[in-house]
């Protein structure tokens, strides 16, 4: 039996190392790939020559492990991107915090499972900013993970993704499976969601403020005091930074993907609100949480471990957010 054990330990410790991914011959399945940063990493995997399935839920309900299996013997992928959750501002966390845990676990839960299960050569999964400590030291380094509980208005949500991480690295351990944990700060920038029951900070803001510009109002009044800050990251960016670490990277530890900046979420009004043109008063309802006091990760792992650094600055990304969506008639309903 010793040849066979260390044969099985030769095996498992080829498969720890892994090799870069070489997308142009490579089939690669994005769950969330019709959503928000899916659509954005969809296009930039295309560029690099992938052959990209992105499958609908209407197609395979990712709760159900049946189905989930079912897509991967109909698609055959190499690798598997999980960007497929349940998301939202701090008013949709709070009033469905049982909802965003159990669809959150079970849909990942499943999927590593089944990946493994089918053989998968690659998973990244897309974890959240949200799994960090509410109180942890500035920036967030990836060892603070496991430093406190998560801010309290997102934390379920946080807590169902940051379970994948554990599962990441139990089934590397285990089974030699080759999964990767990303940890992206807020995103922004075209194809957001401005629903303003479920978007998040700054599509929220740009439509307040546009609605406001259009109405001749001079008040805006938003949560909180405006003093938390937070990072946030250009969609483009976030999914070159999905694309370069499915290529290059492979190891257990969990990797923080952003800018590397902050910014207070009163000066964030105040530059959407010079972007759209609105000169009224911002006022604040500070019965209202503010969330996490302060976010803003430390990138280093991402430089060294795949070449990732932000370029699009929020100079930049802000106005060119407010002009795609006041050409978006459609979504100006919403």
């Amino acid at each position: 039996m010793a040849p066979t054990a260390i044969g099985l330990d030769e095996v498992l410790a080829s498969r720890r190392r892994g090799a870069v991914t070489r997308l142009a011959a490579s089939t690669v399945l994005v769950t969330g790939g019709r959503g928000f940063l899916g659509r954005h990493l969809v296009d930039e995997l295309d560029r690099a020559g992938a052959k990209v399935v992105a499958p609908t839920s209407a197609e395979y309900d990712l709760r159900d492990r049946s189905t989930i299996d079912r897509m991967l013997r109909d698609h055959t992928p190499d690798a598997v991107v999980h960007l497929a959750a349940v998301v939202g501002g701090i008013g949709a966390n709070r009033a469905e915090p049982g909802r965003f845990f159990y669809e959150n676990a079970i849909m990942g839960v499943e999927l590593l499972e089944a990946c493994r299960t089918n053989d998968i050569e690659k998973v990244l999964v897309a974890g959240t900013v949200c799994a960090y400590p509410k109180h942890v030291d500035v920036p967030f380094r990836e060892a603070a993970l496991w430093d406190g509980y998560p801010e309290e208005t997102n934390a379920p949500y946080g807590l169902a993704k940051k379970m994948l991480l554990v599962q990441a690295q139990a089934y590397r351990e285990q089974y030699g499976m080759n999964v990767i944990y990303l940890l992206p700060t807020n995103l922004y920038g075209p194809g957001d969601n401005f629903d303003l029951e479920t978007s998040h900070v700054i599509p929220a803001m740009v439509r307040r403020f546009l609605d406001a510009r259009d109405r001749g109002a001079s008040d805006v009044l938003l949560w909180g005091d405006g003093s938390p800050t937070r990072e946030f990251l250009h969609v483009r960016d976030g999914a070159r930074a999905l694309r370069l670490a499915l290529e290059r990277y492979d190891e257990p530890d969990p990797v923080n993907v952003g800018s590397g900046d902050e910014i207070a979420i009163r000066d964030l009004a105040r530059l959407i609100a010079d972007a759209v043109g609105y000169r009224g008063v911002i006022s604040w309802d500070t019965s209202k949480p503010n969330g996490q006091p302060r976010r803003r990760l430390d990138v280093t792992r991402a430089k060294s471990g795949f070449g990732f650094e932000a370029s699009v600055t929020m100079a930049a990304g802000i106005p060119e957010l407010v002009t795609w969506y006041e050409t978006q008639p459609a979504t100006r309903s919403t």
